[in-house]
């Protein structure tokens, strides 16, 4: 981790702009295409949600302003950021689930199962230690969304990402999911949401190279 110079960081301007509004967030949804994403983990028996969260950690921890987050007077950058779900239990509730990331996708994947097999057994609702590391995400399997609003302390202010996705639908030939991504505005741009979701749809199409290569 380290502790941005807020006098020579070039976001300081913009930063102190957001800084002053009641709802700094801004969030953007579109349909990503995952045609090739979801045969692929069905061959190699791995769950959508895994997939799609070590995807997501993936390519948030090649953006910086993904890595970035408010800490009291400070602004810090974290080497690595990881992945945060809900996942479904029993009587229609849910339970926060945090993973460790790792490029390796057979460690993520293994290390993914036996968190989500523990909170299933021992649901949780509090914030881990290291809350401001992580990424947070959720899953509408329900809902093919068009917009999607997250919760969020105001104070003190969160800077933590929000990733949501919801149920996939088919449009001619390809396989279509709404996905939904949120950050603070002092943190990071249109650009670089559009670069997460440039990336991301890049993994999408060619997961074989994207889920093997992190692991070779």
């Amino acid at each position: 981790m380290r502790e941005i110079d807020l006098e020579t960081w070039p976001r300081r301007n913009h930063f102190k702009l957001f800084q002053t509004m009641d709802y700094p967030h801004f969030n953007l949804s579109a349909n990503v295409d995952i045609t090739a994403f979801r045969p692929y983990l069905k061959k190699q028996n791995v769950s959508f949600t895994i997939g799609v969260m070590y995807l997501i950690a993936r390519v948030a921890n090649n953006i910086p302003e993904f890595r970035t987050r408010i800490r009291g007077d400070k602004v810090v950058e974290h080497e690595v950021v990881h992945p945060s779900t809900t996942i479904l239990t029993d009587d229609d509730l849910f339970t926060y689930c945090s993973v460790r990331y790792s490029p390796d996708f057979a460690v993520f994947t293994a290390e993914a199962n036996k968190r989500i097999a523990e909170v299933r057994e021992h649901p949780k609702l509090d914030d881990e230690d290291w809350a401001d590391t992580l990424l947070f995400m959720t899953s509408l399997p329900w809902v093919s969304f068009t917009g999607m609003m997250h919760p969020l302390n105001m104070s003190p202010l969160d800077s933590v990402p929000r990733f949501a996705w919801g149920k996939f639908f088919n449009q001619g030939e390809q396989l279509k999911l709404p996905f939904n991504v949120q950050g603070h505005h002092g943190m990071m741009d249109g650009v670089h949401i559009g670069r997460f979701f440039e990336q991301f749809q890049q993994a999408l199409d060619k997961p074989e190279a994207a889920l093997l290569s992190a692991s070779a």
